[in-house]
Protein backbone atom coordinates (compact mmCIF):
# COMPACT_ATOMS: atom_id res chain seq x y z
CA UNK A 1 0.00 0.00 0.00
CA UNK A 2 2.89 2.16 1.10
CA UNK A 3 4.84 1.15 -2.29
CA UNK A 4 1.99 2.17 -4.11
CA UNK A 5 1.35 5.49 -3.01
CA UNK A 6 4.76 6.45 -3.33
CA UNK A 7 4.36 5.11 -6.98
CA UNK A 8 1.71 7.40 -7.46
CA UNK A 9 3.38 10.41 -6.23
CA UNK A 10 6.36 9.97 -8.08
CA UNK A 11 4.14 9.47 -11.20
CA UNK A 12 2.63 12.85 -10.46
CA UNK A 13 5.85 14.68 -9.65
CA UNK A 14 7.05 12.96 -12.87
CA UNK A 15 3.84 14.30 -14.73
CA UNK A 16 3.82 17.96 -13.19
CA UNK A 17 7.72 18.35 -14.65
CA UNK A 18 7.18 17.13 -18.03
CA UNK A 19 3.78 19.35 -18.32
CA UNK A 20 5.80 22.51 -16.95
CA UNK A 21 8.98 21.80 -19.38
CA UNK A 22 6.29 21.55 -22.40
CA UNK A 23 4.26 24.63 -21.58
CA UNK A 24 7.78 26.27 -21.19
CA UNK A 25 8.64 25.35 -24.35
CA UNK A 26 5.74 26.55 -26.06
CA UNK A 27 5.85 29.86 -24.56
CA UNK A 28 9.22 30.54 -25.82
CA UNK A 29 8.16 29.21 -28.88
CA UNK A 30 4.85 31.87 -28.78
CA UNK A 31 7.30 34.55 -28.25
CA UNK A 32 9.70 33.89 -30.92
CA UNK A 33 6.98 33.58 -33.49
CA UNK A 34 5.38 37.28 -31.75
CA UNK A 35 8.96 39.27 -31.89
CA UNK A 36 9.04 37.36 -35.83
CA UNK A 37 5.63 38.97 -35.95
CA UNK A 38 6.91 42.93 -34.56
CA UNK A 39 9.67 43.00 -36.94
CA UNK A 40 7.31 42.20 -40.09
CA UNK A 41 4.77 44.71 -38.96
CA UNK A 42 8.05 47.18 -37.73
CA UNK A 43 9.18 46.76 -41.46
CA UNK A 44 6.05 47.24 -43.03
CA UNK A 45 5.67 50.06 -40.61
CA UNK A 46 8.57 51.89 -41.98
CA UNK A 47 8.06 51.11 -45.43
CA UNK A 48 4.34 52.97 -45.07
CA UNK A 49 5.86 56.11 -43.19
CA UNK A 50 8.54 56.20 -45.94
CA UNK A 51 5.84 56.30 -48.67
CA UNK A 52 3.84 58.89 -46.63
CA UNK A 53 7.03 60.92 -46.72
CA UNK A 54 7.55 60.79 -50.17
CA UNK A 55 3.79 61.62 -50.85
CA UNK A 56 3.84 64.33 -48.06
CA UNK A 57 7.14 65.60 -49.66
CA UNK A 58 5.25 65.84 -53.41
CA UNK A 59 2.21 67.71 -51.85
CA UNK A 60 4.38 69.87 -50.39
CA UNK A 61 6.08 70.58 -53.42
CA UNK A 62 2.85 70.76 -55.21
CA UNK A 63 1.48 73.56 -52.76
CA UNK A 64 4.68 75.58 -53.31
CA UNK A 65 4.42 75.55 -57.22
CA UNK A 66 0.74 76.98 -56.79
CA UNK A 67 1.51 79.54 -54.40
CA UNK A 68 4.44 80.63 -56.76
CA UNK A 69 1.94 80.64 -59.40
CA UNK A 70 -0.17 82.44 -57.46
CA UNK A 71 1.78 85.00 -56.04
CA UNK A 72 3.19 85.77 -59.70
CA UNK A 73 -0.56 86.37 -60.49
CA UNK A 74 -1.20 89.04 -57.67
CA UNK A 75 1.92 90.78 -58.25
CA UNK A 76 0.82 91.51 -62.08
CA UNK A 77 -2.80 92.51 -60.63
CA UNK A 78 -1.20 94.74 -57.85
CA UNK A 79 0.90 96.38 -60.77
CA UNK A 80 -2.33 96.77 -62.75
CA UNK A 81 -4.16 98.39 -59.88
CA UNK A 82 -0.56 100.69 -58.86
CA UNK A 83 -0.89 101.84 -62.35
CA UNK A 84 -4.39 102.72 -62.92
CA UNK A 85 -4.59 104.55 -59.40
CA UNK A 86 -1.11 106.58 -61.01
CA UNK A 87 -3.40 107.01 -63.69
CA UNK A 88 -6.46 108.39 -61.38
CA UNK A 89 -4.28 110.37 -59.03
CA UNK A 90 -2.75 112.56 -62.46
CA UNK A 91 -6.33 112.77 -63.64
CA UNK A 92 -7.20 113.81 -60.03
CA UNK A 93 -4.74 116.61 -60.15
CA UNK A 94 -5.44 118.17 -63.42
CA UNK A 95 -9.31 118.20 -62.23
CA UNK A 96 -8.64 120.49 -59.39
CA UNK A 97 -6.25 122.67 -61.05
CA UNK A 98 -9.21 123.18 -63.32
CA UNK A 99 -11.95 123.82 -60.29
CA UNK A 100 -9.18 126.52 -58.95
CA UNK A 101 -8.73 127.86 -62.20
CA UNK A 102 -12.75 128.56 -62.44
CA UNK A 103 -12.73 129.50 -58.85
CA UNK A 104 -10.41 132.03 -59.58
CA UNK A 105 -12.73 133.42 -62.53
CA UNK A 106 -15.98 132.92 -59.95
CA UNK A 107 -13.94 135.22 -57.50
CA UNK A 108 -13.55 137.96 -60.09
CA UNK A 109 -17.35 137.68 -61.77
CA UNK A 110 -18.15 137.93 -58.02
CA UNK A 111 -15.94 140.85 -57.08
CA UNK A 112 -17.31 142.63 -60.33
CA UNK A 113 -21.37 141.38 -59.54
CA UNK A 114 -20.72 142.89 -56.25
CA UNK A 115 -19.72 146.30 -57.50
CA UNK A 116 -22.59 146.34 -59.90
CA UNK A 117 -25.08 145.22 -57.07
CA UNK A 118 -23.45 148.22 -54.79
CA UNK A 119 -24.25 150.53 -57.84
CA UNK A 120 -27.93 149.35 -58.64
CA UNK A 121 -28.74 149.78 -54.80
CA UNK A 122 -27.44 153.37 -54.94
CA UNK A 123 -29.30 153.73 -58.37
CA UNK A 124 -32.62 152.34 -55.92
CA UNK A 125 -32.10 154.35 -53.43
CA UNK A 126 -31.89 157.20 -55.49
CA UNK A 127 -35.02 156.97 -57.72
CA UNK A 128 -36.96 155.98 -54.41
CA UNK A 129 -35.97 159.42 -53.17
CA UNK A 130 -37.13 160.99 -56.43
CA UNK A 131 -40.38 159.39 -56.11
CA UNK A 132 -40.54 160.26 -52.38
CA UNK A 133 -40.06 163.23 -53.54
CA UNK A 134 -42.73 163.53 -56.56
CA UNK A 135 -45.42 162.08 -54.50
CA UNK A 136 -44.76 163.66 -50.78
CA UNK A 137 -45.31 160.12 -49.81
CA UNK A 138 -42.55 157.33 -47.71
CA UNK A 139 -41.99 154.15 -49.15
CA UNK A 140 -44.43 152.47 -45.80
CA UNK A 141 -47.24 155.00 -46.75
CA UNK A 142 -47.24 153.67 -50.79
CA UNK A 143 -46.73 150.15 -49.26
CA UNK A 144 -49.80 150.15 -47.25
CA UNK A 145 -51.96 151.89 -50.65
CA UNK A 146 -51.03 149.44 -52.93
CA UNK A 147 -52.04 146.91 -50.56
CA UNK A 148 -55.34 147.92 -49.87
CA UNK A 149 -55.83 148.48 -53.48
CA UNK A 150 -54.64 145.07 -54.06
CA UNK A 151 -56.70 143.26 -51.81
CA UNK A 152 -60.09 145.14 -53.04
CA UNK A 153 -59.46 144.17 -56.11
CA UNK A 154 -58.46 140.38 -55.17
CA UNK A 155 -61.11 140.72 -53.48
CA UNK A 156 -63.33 141.62 -55.87
CA UNK A 157 -61.70 139.12 -58.01
CA UNK A 158 -62.38 136.66 -55.73
CA UNK A 159 -66.22 137.06 -55.01
CA UNK A 160 -66.93 136.87 -58.39
CA UNK A 161 -64.66 133.54 -58.75
CA UNK A 162 -66.70 132.41 -56.01
CA UNK A 163 -70.46 133.11 -57.02
CA UNK A 164 -69.34 131.33 -60.21
CA UNK A 165 -68.44 128.40 -59.06
CA UNK A 166 -70.97 128.30 -56.29
CA UNK A 167 -73.76 128.50 -59.45
CA UNK A 168 -71.66 126.10 -61.07
CA UNK A 169 -71.24 123.52 -58.02
CA UNK A 170 -74.91 124.35 -57.21
CA UNK A 171 -76.13 123.60 -60.77
CA UNK A 172 -74.25 120.07 -61.13
CA UNK A 173 -75.22 119.29 -57.23
CA UNK A 174 -78.78 120.06 -57.46
CA UNK A 175 -79.37 117.97 -60.90
CA UNK A 176 -77.50 115.12 -59.20
CA UNK A 177 -78.39 115.50 -55.84
CA UNK A 178 -82.23 115.28 -57.07
CA UNK A 179 -81.78 112.57 -59.43
CA UNK A 180 -80.31 110.54 -56.65
CA UNK A 181 -82.54 111.28 -54.34
CA UNK A 182 -85.57 110.51 -56.29
CA UNK A 183 -83.77 107.13 -57.16
CA UNK A 184 -83.58 106.53 -53.27
CA UNK A 185 -87.14 107.87 -52.01
CA UNK A 186 -88.83 106.19 -55.50
CA UNK A 187 -86.78 102.45 -54.82
CA UNK A 188 -87.89 102.80 -51.01
CA UNK A 189 -91.01 103.94 -51.57
CA UNK A 190 -92.37 104.00 -47.89
CA UNK A 191 -95.98 104.92 -46.88
CA UNK A 192 -96.85 108.43 -45.41
CA UNK A 193 -96.57 108.74 -41.77
CA UNK A 194 -100.32 108.56 -40.15
CA UNK A 195 -100.06 107.66 -36.88
CA UNK A 196 -99.39 109.35 -33.64
CA UNK A 197 -98.72 107.03 -30.32
CA UNK A 198 -101.46 108.42 -28.04
CA UNK A 199 -101.63 107.62 -24.19
CA UNK A 200 -105.43 108.19 -24.22
CA UNK A 201 -107.54 105.18 -22.66
CA UNK A 202 -110.94 104.91 -24.06
CA UNK A 203 -113.72 104.10 -21.57
CA UNK A 204 -117.45 102.53 -22.14
CA UNK A 205 -118.83 105.18 -19.80
CA UNK A 206 -118.07 107.63 -17.74
CA UNK A 207 -119.34 106.22 -14.88
CA UNK A 208 -115.74 104.10 -15.42
CA UNK A 209 -114.10 107.12 -13.99
CA UNK A 210 -115.25 106.45 -10.87
CA UNK A 211 -114.33 102.90 -10.16
CA UNK A 212 -110.75 104.02 -11.55
CA UNK A 213 -110.14 106.38 -9.00
CA UNK A 214 -111.22 104.47 -6.28
CA UNK A 215 -112.61 105.16 -2.81
CA UNK A 216 -110.38 107.81 -1.55
CA UNK A 217 -108.36 107.52 -4.81
CA UNK A 218 -106.61 104.56 -3.82
CA UNK A 219 -107.05 102.59 -7.39
CA UNK A 220 -105.31 105.18 -9.47
CA UNK A 221 -102.74 106.05 -6.82
CA UNK A 222 -101.81 102.48 -6.72
CA UNK A 223 -102.17 102.38 -10.81
CA UNK A 224 -99.47 105.32 -11.34
CA UNK A 225 -97.14 104.08 -8.63
CA UNK A 226 -97.23 100.86 -10.09
CA UNK A 227 -96.98 102.04 -13.49
CA UNK A 228 -94.60 104.91 -12.73
CA UNK A 229 -97.06 107.04 -14.84
CA UNK A 230 -99.61 109.82 -14.31
CA UNK A 231 -103.29 109.35 -15.41
CA UNK A 232 -105.34 112.20 -15.69
CA UNK A 233 -108.99 112.08 -15.38
CA UNK A 234 -110.79 115.53 -16.70
CA UNK A 235 -113.94 116.91 -18.34
CA UNK A 236 -113.21 114.50 -22.04
CA UNK A 237 -116.32 112.56 -22.39
CA UNK A 238 -114.84 108.00 -21.87
CA UNK A 239 -111.93 108.89 -22.09
CA UNK A 240 -108.88 109.39 -19.82
CA UNK A 241 -105.00 110.16 -20.55
CA UNK A 242 -102.01 108.36 -19.09
CA UNK A 243 -99.19 111.06 -19.38
CA UNK A 244 -95.29 109.73 -18.72
CA UNK A 245 -91.29 110.41 -20.38
CA UNK A 246 -91.16 107.08 -20.97
CA UNK A 247 -93.03 105.88 -24.19
CA UNK A 248 -92.70 102.41 -23.30
CA UNK A 249 -93.98 102.57 -19.75
CA UNK A 250 -96.71 104.99 -20.97
CA UNK A 251 -97.57 101.97 -23.64
CA UNK A 252 -97.28 99.43 -20.87
CA UNK A 253 -99.51 101.61 -18.97
CA UNK A 254 -102.27 102.51 -21.88
CA UNK A 255 -102.32 98.35 -22.09
CA UNK A 256 -103.10 97.74 -18.40
CA UNK A 257 -105.49 100.38 -18.29
CA UNK A 258 -107.20 99.17 -21.06
CA UNK A 259 -107.06 95.56 -19.96
CA UNK A 260 -108.21 96.43 -16.31
CA UNK A 261 -111.44 98.50 -18.05
CA UNK A 262 -112.63 95.64 -19.85
CA UNK A 263 -111.75 92.97 -17.42
CA UNK A 264 -114.05 95.11 -14.78
CA UNK A 265 -112.17 94.19 -11.60
CA UNK A 266 -110.05 97.37 -10.95
CA UNK A 267 -108.24 96.89 -7.82
CA UNK A 268 -104.59 97.34 -6.30
CA UNK A 269 -103.77 93.51 -5.75
CA UNK A 270 -105.43 93.17 -10.02
CA UNK A 271 -103.77 96.30 -10.93
CA UNK A 272 -100.70 95.08 -10.11
CA UNK A 273 -100.60 91.58 -11.23
CA UNK A 274 -101.81 92.91 -14.59
CA UNK A 275 -99.21 95.78 -15.33
CA UNK A 276 -96.29 92.83 -14.63
CA UNK A 277 -98.09 90.67 -17.38
CA UNK A 278 -98.36 93.52 -19.67
CA UNK A 279 -94.81 94.32 -18.90
CA UNK A 280 -93.18 91.00 -20.13
CA UNK A 281 -95.94 91.01 -22.93
CA UNK A 282 -94.29 94.38 -23.87
CA UNK A 283 -90.97 93.29 -23.46
CA UNK A 284 -91.75 90.52 -26.19
CA UNK A 285 -93.38 93.41 -28.65
CA UNK A 286 -90.17 95.03 -28.40
CA UNK A 287 -87.59 92.39 -28.92
CA UNK A 288 -90.30 91.48 -32.13
CA UNK A 289 -90.40 94.58 -32.94
CA UNK A 290 -86.59 95.39 -33.04
CA UNK A 291 -85.86 92.29 -34.68
CA UNK A 292 -88.23 93.15 -37.65
CA UNK A 293 -86.73 96.14 -38.00
CA UNK A 294 -83.29 94.48 -38.75
CA UNK A 295 -84.65 91.78 -41.00
CA UNK A 296 -86.64 94.63 -42.94
CA UNK A 297 -83.52 96.73 -43.22
CA UNK A 298 -81.01 93.70 -43.99
CA UNK A 299 -78.69 94.14 -41.15
CA UNK A 300 -77.35 90.83 -39.73
CA UNK A 301 -75.42 90.10 -36.57
CA UNK A 302 -76.43 92.29 -34.82
CA UNK A 303 -76.18 92.28 -30.30
CA UNK A 304 -79.36 91.01 -28.88
CA UNK A 305 -79.08 94.15 -26.22
CA UNK A 306 -78.66 96.46 -29.22
CA UNK A 307 -82.04 94.71 -31.04
CA UNK A 308 -83.60 95.39 -27.92
CA UNK A 309 -83.24 99.06 -27.57
CA UNK A 310 -83.87 99.50 -30.90
CA UNK A 311 -87.25 98.25 -31.01
CA UNK A 312 -88.15 100.53 -27.89
CA UNK A 313 -88.64 103.28 -31.09
CA UNK A 314 -91.59 101.71 -31.58
CA UNK A 315 -93.17 104.19 -28.80
CA UNK A 316 -91.45 106.77 -29.67
CA UNK A 317 -92.17 109.48 -32.50
CA UNK A 318 -90.88 112.65 -33.51
CA UNK A 319 -92.64 115.21 -35.21
CA UNK A 320 -95.58 112.14 -35.20
CA UNK A 321 -93.32 109.92 -37.21
CA UNK A 322 -92.86 106.67 -35.84
CA UNK A 323 -88.96 106.81 -35.19
CA UNK A 324 -88.46 103.01 -35.66
CA UNK A 325 -90.39 103.10 -39.18
CA UNK A 326 -87.78 106.44 -39.71
CA UNK A 327 -84.83 103.86 -38.60
CA UNK A 328 -85.68 101.40 -41.21
CA UNK A 329 -86.46 103.86 -44.09
CA UNK A 330 -83.26 105.15 -43.35
CA UNK A 331 -81.44 102.55 -43.40
CA UNK A 332 -82.77 101.89 -46.76
CA UNK A 333 -82.21 105.09 -47.98
CA UNK A 334 -78.71 105.20 -46.80
CA UNK A 335 -78.22 101.80 -48.77
CA UNK A 336 -79.82 103.44 -52.14
CA UNK A 337 -77.41 106.13 -51.75
CA UNK A 338 -74.36 104.20 -50.99
CA UNK A 339 -74.65 101.71 -53.42
CA UNK A 340 -74.97 104.75 -56.65
CA UNK A 341 -71.44 106.51 -54.62
CA UNK A 342 -69.90 103.45 -54.84
CA UNK A 343 -69.54 103.73 -50.32
CA UNK A 344 -69.82 100.58 -48.23
CA UNK A 345 -73.30 99.69 -47.96
CA UNK A 346 -73.41 97.34 -45.18
CA UNK A 347 -71.89 99.81 -42.93
CA UNK A 348 -74.29 102.73 -44.75
CA UNK A 349 -77.65 100.59 -43.39
CA UNK A 350 -76.29 99.39 -40.09
CA UNK A 351 -75.46 103.50 -39.63
CA UNK A 352 -79.13 104.21 -41.02
CA UNK A 353 -81.28 101.63 -38.95
CA UNK A 354 -79.12 102.81 -35.25
CA UNK A 355 -78.44 106.50 -36.16
CA UNK A 356 -81.48 107.35 -33.37
CA UNK A 357 -80.68 104.53 -31.29
CA UNK A 358 -79.96 107.31 -28.63
CA UNK A 359 -83.83 108.13 -28.33
CA UNK A 360 -84.98 105.03 -26.71
CA UNK A 361 -82.95 106.28 -23.71
CA UNK A 362 -82.22 110.05 -23.86
CA UNK A 363 -84.98 110.30 -21.32
CA UNK A 364 -83.05 107.90 -18.64
CA UNK A 365 -79.59 109.99 -19.42
CA UNK A 366 -77.86 113.28 -19.68
CA UNK A 367 -76.47 114.43 -23.17
CA UNK A 368 -77.66 114.04 -26.73
CA UNK A 369 -79.51 111.33 -28.28
CA UNK A 370 -76.35 110.88 -30.71
CA UNK A 371 -73.79 111.34 -28.24
CA UNK A 372 -76.03 108.49 -26.14
CA UNK A 373 -76.26 106.22 -29.28
CA UNK A 374 -72.79 106.23 -29.88
CA UNK A 375 -71.54 105.45 -26.68
CA UNK A 376 -74.49 102.44 -26.21
CA UNK A 377 -73.50 100.48 -29.46
CA UNK A 378 -69.85 101.00 -28.87
CA UNK A 379 -69.93 98.76 -25.96
CA UNK A 380 -70.69 95.96 -28.28
CA UNK A 381 -67.95 96.30 -30.49
CA UNK A 382 -69.92 97.93 -33.32
CA UNK A 383 -67.85 98.99 -36.26
CA UNK A 384 -66.14 102.41 -35.63
CA UNK A 385 -67.12 103.74 -38.58
CA UNK A 386 -70.96 103.07 -37.55
CA UNK A 387 -70.35 104.29 -34.54
CA UNK A 388 -69.26 107.41 -35.94
CA UNK A 389 -72.21 107.93 -38.05
CA UNK A 390 -74.54 107.62 -35.51
CA UNK A 391 -72.14 110.53 -33.35
CA UNK A 392 -72.28 113.04 -36.45
CA UNK A 393 -75.21 112.89 -38.04
CA UNK A 394 -76.34 116.24 -36.28
CA UNK A 395 -72.71 117.51 -36.97
CA UNK A 396 -71.69 117.27 -33.04
CA UNK A 397 -68.75 115.40 -33.69
CA UNK A 398 -66.35 115.08 -36.80
CA UNK A 399 -67.55 113.29 -39.77
CA UNK A 400 -64.66 110.89 -40.52
CA UNK A 401 -66.30 108.55 -43.41
CA UNK A 402 -68.20 108.94 -46.45
CA UNK A 403 -70.57 106.82 -44.78
CA UNK A 404 -71.46 109.40 -42.15
CA UNK A 405 -72.18 111.91 -44.86
CA UNK A 406 -74.56 109.17 -46.44
CA UNK A 407 -76.53 108.45 -42.99
CA UNK A 408 -76.98 112.36 -42.36
CA UNK A 409 -78.37 112.72 -45.57
CA UNK A 410 -80.65 109.52 -45.37
CA UNK A 411 -81.89 111.08 -41.97
CA UNK A 412 -82.68 114.46 -43.36
CA UNK A 413 -84.15 112.90 -46.67
CA UNK A 414 -86.46 110.68 -44.19
CA UNK A 415 -87.60 113.31 -42.12
CA UNK A 416 -88.01 115.96 -44.70
CA UNK A 417 -90.04 114.31 -47.43
CA UNK A 418 -93.53 115.35 -47.88
CA UNK A 419 -95.96 113.69 -45.67
CA UNK A 420 -93.12 112.56 -43.10
CA UNK A 421 -93.80 114.49 -40.23
CA UNK A 422 -96.31 116.89 -38.41
CA UNK A 423 -95.49 120.23 -36.43
CA UNK A 424 -96.91 122.02 -34.24
CA UNK A 425 -98.32 125.26 -34.51
CA UNK A 426 -96.39 126.23 -31.34
CA UNK A 427 -93.20 124.59 -32.50
CA UNK A 428 -93.35 126.32 -35.86
CA UNK A 429 -94.05 129.61 -34.67
CA UNK A 430 -90.95 128.73 -32.95
CA UNK A 431 -88.29 128.33 -35.27
CA UNK A 432 -89.23 131.00 -37.51
CA UNK A 433 -88.99 133.51 -35.00
CA UNK A 434 -85.66 131.68 -34.38
CA UNK A 435 -84.73 132.11 -38.03
CA UNK A 436 -85.52 136.05 -38.07
CA UNK A 437 -83.95 136.63 -34.59
CA UNK A 438 -80.60 134.70 -36.03
CA UNK A 439 -80.75 137.39 -39.27
CA UNK A 440 -81.54 140.31 -37.09
CA UNK A 441 -78.36 139.68 -35.31
CA UNK A 442 -76.18 140.57 -37.57
CA UNK A 443 -74.88 144.40 -38.68
CA UNK A 444 -76.74 145.76 -41.57
CA UNK A 445 -79.34 144.28 -41.85
CA UNK A 446 -82.47 146.43 -41.99
CA UNK A 447 -85.36 143.86 -42.00
CA UNK A 448 -85.95 139.55 -42.10
CA UNK A 449 -88.63 137.52 -43.24
CA UNK A 450 -88.65 134.06 -42.91
CA UNK A 451 -91.19 132.20 -45.53
CA UNK A 452 -92.17 128.83 -46.67
CA UNK A 453 -92.91 127.16 -43.39
CA UNK A 454 -89.43 128.56 -42.47
CA UNK A 455 -87.84 126.56 -45.08
CA UNK A 456 -86.35 130.17 -46.38
CA UNK A 457 -85.51 133.42 -44.87
CA UNK A 458 -84.69 136.50 -46.69
CA UNK A 459 -82.75 139.24 -45.48
CA UNK A 460 -83.35 142.98 -46.42
CA UNK A 461 -79.73 145.04 -45.49
CA UNK A 462 -78.99 148.56 -45.52
CA UNK A 463 -77.25 148.89 -49.29
CA UNK A 464 -74.92 152.02 -47.00
CA UNK A 465 -73.71 149.30 -44.71
CA UNK A 466 -73.40 146.57 -46.77
CA UNK A 467 -72.18 146.06 -50.46
CA UNK A 468 -72.18 143.39 -52.95
CA UNK A 469 -69.00 141.17 -51.46
CA UNK A 470 -70.44 141.43 -47.71
CA UNK A 471 -73.72 140.67 -49.19
CA UNK A 472 -72.25 137.25 -50.19
CA UNK A 473 -70.30 136.92 -46.86
CA UNK A 474 -73.57 137.83 -44.99
CA UNK A 475 -75.35 134.78 -46.45
CA UNK A 476 -73.10 132.53 -45.81
CA UNK A 477 -72.62 133.48 -42.24
CA UNK A 478 -75.95 133.57 -41.39
CA UNK A 479 -76.16 129.95 -43.00
CA UNK A 480 -73.58 128.71 -40.72
CA UNK A 481 -75.26 129.97 -37.40
CA UNK A 482 -78.38 128.29 -38.57
CA UNK A 483 -76.89 125.28 -39.23
CA UNK A 484 -75.08 125.43 -35.36
CA UNK A 485 -77.83 126.98 -32.94
CA UNK A 486 -81.11 125.47 -35.13
CA UNK A 487 -82.35 121.68 -35.65
CA UNK A 488 -84.84 121.16 -39.07
CA UNK A 489 -85.58 118.69 -41.33
CA UNK A 490 -84.49 119.51 -45.10
CA UNK A 491 -82.58 122.73 -45.83
CA UNK A 492 -83.02 125.93 -45.33
CA UNK A 493 -82.75 129.03 -48.15
CA UNK A 494 -80.94 132.12 -47.00
CA UNK A 495 -81.48 134.70 -48.93
CA UNK A 496 -79.35 138.47 -48.55
CA UNK A 497 -81.02 141.09 -50.53
CA UNK A 498 -79.61 144.64 -51.10
CA UNK A 499 -81.49 147.62 -53.39
CA UNK A 500 -79.75 150.65 -53.90
CA UNK A 501 -82.36 153.65 -55.14
CA UNK A 502 -81.45 156.72 -56.52
CA UNK A 503 -84.61 159.41 -56.32
CA UNK A 504 -84.31 162.72 -57.84
CA UNK A 505 -86.84 165.23 -59.07
CA UNK A 506 -87.07 168.09 -61.68
CA UNK A 507 -88.40 171.39 -60.72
Amino acid sequence: MTENMLTITIATLVGISLGYIIRHLMVQRAIAQEKIKAGEILSEAKENARDIEIQAKDKALEIRQKADVDLDRRRKEMNKEDDRLQRRRSELDRRTDKIEQREQKLSKRQSSLDKRANQLDKLHEEAMEHLQNISSMTEDEARKILLIEVEKEARGDMARIIRQIEAEAQEEGDKRSRKLIALAIQRVASEHVAEITTSTVPLPSDDMKGRIIGRNGRNIRAFEQAAGVDVIVDDTPEAVTVSCFDSVRREIARRSLAKLVLDGRIHPANIEKIIEKEAKEVDKVIIEAGEQAFYDAGVPNMNKEIIKVLGRLKFRTSYGQNQLNHSVETSKIASVIASELGANVELAKAGGLLHDIGKAMDHNLEGTHANIGAEFVSRYKVNPVVVNAIASHHHEAEQETVEAIIVEASDAISGARPGARRESLEQYIKRVRALEDIANSFDGVNQSYALQAGREVRIIVRPEDIDDLKATRLARDISKQIEETMQYPGQIKVTVIRETRAVDYAK
